[in-house]
């Protein structure tokens, strides 16, 4: 049985945190190749440090696509950030590619051919949740970590706040009283700022930041709102601190909240259950919640290199469901095609849409006209309720 009354905490991290300029980067390259052909594969890994930017991976696809544009997609992802600072500046660092074609064993083994669907692109379990603490169906300490970060990151790219630099991060501890989310016990915020701002300066332009992301009443007592606790944050981003793609899944993900797989996402093509079978479950979980099925889903799918069909569905509604389970997954399996064909097929996968994920999380998001996280909608309610009735 899960206690009733707890504290949890969840992280968020900016667009200009060192490893969030990887994974833009790595998912501005996804979005390069699919804009020139939607079927391209890819799979590139981004690091960055003082004024040096490394990408490396495979990928299949246009042959216009060379490491001089790729060079020139990197300087565009790091100047959207906002990065122009001595250790790490869009125009200036050095630009090292290292992308080769993919692996033709993969290839193999992921194609469609006249007697066989298109496989899985790995190995590997993925996960999706949703639970109805807050109105995106996402569990309450990291949504209100993400929003506190985006709205910091509004004001900083509208002019409002040119005291702040682009690296930053947040941590929220919820107090839950009989299993729901009621006030928020402490927050931390810790931004990069210019040198001539002060620790308690840098306090009061965060805190109403912080106030007004934060539900009426839920604010923290001050003395456990802890603002750049170091007390100096002048060095930031990949001058301070070495970035890599994919070291923030549980940010990406549900802040700990539920589990993750074993992959991350960014960098990755569609065709990658990393990726597609990640926002897949959570696409249904969302939709079983959203339906008043149950007040939280858990669904975990597995993949096998090669293979098209999940080698299992699981869901579970943590003691919060209206139906039976085993019939959900049945149906869920009904509505959705799980194979990574039918998941980008039902999504619309296949887009230049993942640069925009990079940051604030790849759930919780709205989604877009142009077919960004299209895994949030909640269009499967009525055929749920009706094949569950």
């Amino acid at each position: 049985m899960s206690k009733a009354n707890y504290f949890f905490t969840s992280e968020s991290v900016s667009e200009g945190h060192p490893d969030k300029v990887c994974d833009r980067i790595s998912d501005a390259v996804v979005d390069t190749f699919l804009s020139h052909d939607p079927y391209a594969r890819v799979a590139v890994e981004t690091l960055c440090t003082t004024n040096r930017i490394v990408l490396a991976g495979e990928v299949r696809g246009p042959s216009s696509i060379t490491p001089a544009v790729l060079e020139e997609v990197a300087r565009h992802a790091v100047k959207d950030i906002g990065y122009e600072q001595d250790g790490f500046h869009w125009k200036n660092a050095l630009v090292d590619i290292h992308v080769h074609a993919q692996s033709a064993d993969i290839a193999m083994g992921v194609d469609s051919g006249e007697d066989k669907d298109e496989g899985a692109g790995d190995q590997g379990i993925m996960f999706g949740y949703a639970v109805n603490e807050t109105e995106v169906l996402m569990p309450a300490p990291i949504y209100f970590a993400h929003n506190i970060l985006q709205s910091l990151a509004e004001a900083r790219h509208s002019g409002a706040l040119a005291q702040l630099g682009p690296d930053a991060k947040s941590q929220v501890t919820l107090e839950y009283r009989n299993g729901r989310p009621v006030r928020a016990a402490s927050v931390v915020v810790s931004t990069q700022h210019i040198e001539a701002v002060s620790q308690e300066e840098v306090r009061e332009i965060v805190r109403p930041h912080v106030v007004n992301c934060l539900p009426e009443g839920w604010m923290c007592p001050e003395d456990k709102l802890y603002v750049n606790p170091t007390g100096r944050f002048v060095i930031g981003g990949p001058d301070g601190d070495c970035g890599l793609t994919g070291r923030k899944i549980i940010v990406d993900t549900y802040g700990g909240a539920a589990p993750h797989g074993g992959g991350a996402f960014s960098g990755k093509d569609p065709t990658k259950v990393d990726r597609s079978a990640a926002y897949a479950a959570r696409y249904l979980a969302k939709n079983v919640v959203a339906a008043g099925l149950a007040d939280k889903c858990l669904i975990q799918l597995s993949y096998a290199i090669g293979v098209a069909r999940p080698l299992s569905v699981y869901v579970d509604t943590q003691g919060t469901g209206r139906c039976d389970e085993d019939k959900l997954s049945d149906v869920l399996q009904e509505l959705m095609d799980l194979s990574p064909r039918g998941i980008r097929t039902h999504l619309g996968l296949n887009k230049p849409i993942y640069a925009r994920t990079a940051a604030y999380g790849h759930f919780g998001r709205m989604p877009e006209a142009d077919g960004g996280f299209s895994w949030e909608k909640t269009d499967l309610i009525d055929q749920l309720k009706t094949l569950l009735a």
